[in-house]
């Protein structure tokens, strides 16, 4: 009978190993995808040179750092020969920004067991991602991937895998809760502005660590086809984040409220760059966002020099919306406003449980107090640190404008083709100034500074402080993928004291120790702060009702 049902077991254990093995085979054949095929590959054959200390050519194509930090580069031509050159020039900062997206995947997911499965599921989910993506895309991605390191084969091919990172920010919706996707923006115009032109300011809140955000690049694009454009990017990508085209339009995205997606589509930085190369009104931006589909819900601030003003156009997978100004200024955090998606079920219930109505009436403070707006204002509202009133909610909240996390802030003068871009850390360091006219005649011959010194915006003096560097010590610990190692409760609330996060943490320390008598009395303060979420409060409440139970 024993060995009867020993060999059961076994055939069973069989069938189910097979399954297992059918299923991945299933998967790599369907997740697998091909290439698409240049006209030509000569571009490959093409050397960079180095014409003066750290300036790089390939043909007209250029790259070098700036003095500011920030990385310059200037691509043109046909789509893979522009991929071509923007990997070969760009080729340690590919290199660099995969190793560091990698190290941080393995810190929110350290179990090589679950990153296999992991793996298998985005293969699967992105299976049918480059059939949503122009082929004029994947021939850049695909010539940007000839750069990519061999490291991280055993992942995926280079062109799979470079491809699939550009779908990296919609990925992040799902993580809107651990405050990795954020963002603000605003533009103002006419009797909201200082000299009538439309100004607009933008945070980009998309945090995956302070090394990813380390290298930006302000990339400047002359494609064959469409217009001429700058945008903030970083190595391998060249989907837009932020970005003006030589018709003054700009374009800037904000996350809101996504049902989870269950099959990809058009990456969001995707569209918009087509936008961004194929726009020149905000009706023309539209047309581009209608016919798109898309897997996660998205605001695409839009603004227009030939219109003279600003709109958000939201957009679902099943659904869009265009939201216009009844006045002369329009805000966007990370709800949708309109109409029509403002009122559905799911954006009703992120307004009630995210910070982003609080930040969203924080933002519209700050431009009513300003009165009539300019580039130094929208400066000092994108570093704004505060609450309502002015309030100190401490410091890195959700719900504060300048959540301490930016990968970048930006401000456009559309009309005037002027850009300003900020310099580490977040967006607290100098303001550097870009003609957009200038910076696309000029001529790579010598290693001179391109962006307009005249114009910088100084650095935040808050860098200067005592409470700056407190504020380093805690954001050493502050999200869930950070090692906790040598955590200290008091010297957490300590260096961050009206912060609900810091009394969190260290409540949170005692919790998992069992030490109920010490985190009572953290996550009772915590709560009579300004706290973020509705889910983060109802994690200390629920956690301080079990200490008070336990200790019983």
């Amino acid at each position: 009978m024993l060995r009867k049902t020993v060999k059961v077991l076994a055939w069973i254990s069989g069938i189910f190993v097979l399954l297992i093995i059918g299923l991945i085979a299933y998967v790599r054949t369907v997740a697998d995808i091909a290439p698409p095929v240049p006209e030509s590959l000569t571009a490959l054959d093409k050397e960079v040179v180095e014409i003066d200390t750290g300036l790089f050519k390939i043909d007209n194509n250029w790259f070098k750092k700036s003095e500011s930090g920030l990385y310059e580069l200037y691509v043109e031509g046909d789509p893979f020969e522009r991929g071509v050159a923007n990997g070969k020039l760009t080729r340690e900062l590919v290199h660099y920004q995969e190793e560091v997206f990698t190290e941080q995947i393995h810190r929110l997911v350290p179990s090589d067991f679950y990153l296999g499965i992991l793996k298998y599921f985005v293969g699967w989910f992105n299976r049918n991602l480059q059939e949503n993506i122009i082929e004029e895309y994947q021939l850049e991605i695909l010539g940007v991937s000839y750069a990519a390191s061999t490291e991280f084969d055993d992942i995926a091919p280079p062109y799979q895998r470079i491809l699939n990172y550009h779908a990296a920010h919609d990925i992040g919706h799902a993580l809107q809760n651990m405050s990795l996707v954020g963002c603000t923006a605003f533009a103002t115009w006419g009797d909201e502005s200082e000299d009538s032109t439309l100004i607009i300011g933008r945070n980009f809140d998309f945090y995956v660590g302070d090394e990813f955000a380390r290298d930006k690049i302000i990339a400047f694009y002359k494609p064959a086809e469409g217009h001429k454009f700058m945008m903030v990017t970083f190595g391998g990508m060249t989907g837009v984040l932020s970005g003006m085209n030589d018709q003054g339009l700009t374009v800037t995205i904000n996350a809101a409220k996504s049902d989870v997606p269950t099959a990809s589509a058009t990456p969001v930085a995707l569209v918009t760059r087509e936008i961004l190369q194929y726009a020149s009104t905000i009706q023309e931006a539209y047309d581009i966002v209608a016919k798109r589909k898309m897997f996660v819900a998205e605001s695409f601030l839009i603004g227009s020099a030939r219109d003279g003003k600003a709109a958000i156009i939201e957009k679902t997978p099943d659904d869009i919306d265009l939201v216009e100004a009844r006045d002369n200024y329009l805000l966007s955090t990370n709800h949708f406003l309109g109409n029509k998606l403002g009122v559905s079920q799911l954006n009703q219930l992120h307004v009630k449980t995210s910070a982003s109505p609080y930040r969203y009436k924080r933002l519209g403070e700050l431009v009513a107090r300003n009165k009539k707006n300019s580039v130094t204002k929208t400066a000092a509202i994108l570093r704004d640190q505060r609450g309502l009133g002015d309030k100190d909610i401490g410091l890195g909240n959700e719900k504060a404008i300048n959540q301490l996390v930016a990968h970048h802030g930006i401000i456009f003068q559309p009309e005037k083709k002027l850009m300003w871009i900020s310099t580490a850390p977040w967006q607290l360091g100098k303001f550097v100034c870009y003609d957009l006219e200038k910076a696309f005649a000029y001529k790579a011959e010598s290693n001179e500074e391109i962006y307009e010194a005249a114009l910088t915006i100084p650095a935040d003096s808050f860098l200067l402080t005592q409470q700056y560097r407190d504020y380093l010590k805690f954001h050493k610990y502050r999200f869930p993928f950070n090692p906790k190692t040598g955590l200290q409760p008091d010297s957490i609330v300590k260096w961050n004291s009206n912060s609900y996060h810091a009394y969190m943490m260290a409540a949170d320390y005692y919790y998992e120790r069992k030490e109920w008598v010490k985190a009572i009395p953290f996550y009772e303060k915590g709560l009579t702060k300004e706290v973020a979420t509705v889910q983060e409060r109802y994690h200390m409440e629920k956690n301080l009702e079990d200490c008070k139970k336990k200790n019983k």
